[in-house]
């Protein structure tokens, strides 16, 4: 059973003109549904994220600041979207759904949430469109309830996970590996377990070599018993934000190679989207959408 985290909030009301693709989020599952990839009962609608769990990533007086819309000016611009209670609602439900996902995980394999990858928000700050950081709450989770010893967080959007790796700089449980664009947002890196930077211009097979090189290095040497994969589609060629030059076929080919990794090491997965600002949001959509089908053809 392949079981995705999907809320009508997920896609959220921007200014006109606003460069974020929030629409990606309703065509997903709409293009997964109507070609029969997934249906109606592989969607579930995650609750809002409790705030005992918030806080067990999140510094108070951010999380407070964000709840009661008193963050400062400066850094909701650091964000990039206008601070509303809508906004800070879908972004707790999407973390939720990711902690579901990564029990739902546990049992078949695999899971995803249509959303999420919010790795540039960091224990006490948000940027780059992240408010809460979807998927080391969820680590810390697995960690704090004793369902996971061991987890390897695997980053393959453009974008280094800052948020992420500043986070779990201190806990050896948590391996973060990012694979990045080095002269790319953010221009003030945090230091991953294992960071993998890229030239601009980097194309398929320089990629892909390096990335199922450092595969091999990390399940081998860490042992991971639970895996979180940010699976961001603003490595391709076409991305305006991205640098790289990926094809659709080697983005997917990257997701193969993750996901037959976790297969071979008998790891669950859970999935978030991540970023894609491709000037064609069929682009977009089309190259998130093959994640989905891949999954479906491995693990299900």
């Amino acid at each position: 059973m392949l079981k995705i985290a999907y809320h009508r909030l997920y896609a959220h009301p921007l200014p006109a003109g606003h460069r974020f693709p929030m629409l990606k989020y309703e065509l997903i599952p709409e293009q997964l549904l109507h070609e029969g990839t997934i249906r109606e009962d592989n969607l579930f609608a995650p609750e809002p994220l409790a705030e005992e769990i918030i806080l067990a990533t999140h510094d108070r007086v951010y999380w407070q600041q964000l709840k009661g819309l008193t963050l400062p000016l400066k850094e909701q611009r650091r964000i990039g979207f206008p601070l509303t209670a809508q906004l800070v609602e879908r972004e707790i439900r999407i973390a939720q759904g990711t902690i579901d996902g990564a029990s739902f995980a546990q049992q078949y394999g695999i899971a995803f949430n249509v959303a999420g990858g919010t790795h540039h928000a960091g224990s006490n700050w948000g940027e780059g469109f992240c408010l809460l950081n979807d998927q080391a709450i969820a680590a810390n989770y697995l960690l704090n309830k004793g369902l996971a010893k061991r987890i390897l967080i695997i980053d393959l959007d453009v974008h280094q996970g800052n948020g992420t790796a500043q986070i779990f700089a201190t806990e050896p449980r948590v391996f973060t590996f990012s694979m990045h664009g080095d002269k790319n947002f953010p221009f003030r890196k945090e230091r991953s377990d294992l960071d993998i930077a890229l030239a601009d211009g980097t194309g398929d097979e320089e990629f892909l070599d390096k990335l199922k090189t450092a595969l091999a290095e990390v399940f081998s040497r860490q042992q991971p018993d639970f895996v979180f994969y940010l699976a961001g589609v603003d490595v391709l060629a076409s991305d305006k934000l991205g640098k790289l030059a990926l094809s659709k076929k080697a983005c997917k080919e990257r997701d193969q190679l993750v996901f037959e990794a976790c297969l071979k090491y008998q790891v669950p997965v859970q999935v978030s989207m991540g970023g894609g600002y491709s000037e064609d949001i069929k682009v977009i959509v089309d190259a998130h959408c093959n994640t989905f089908r891949l999954a479906a053809d491995l693990f299900v």
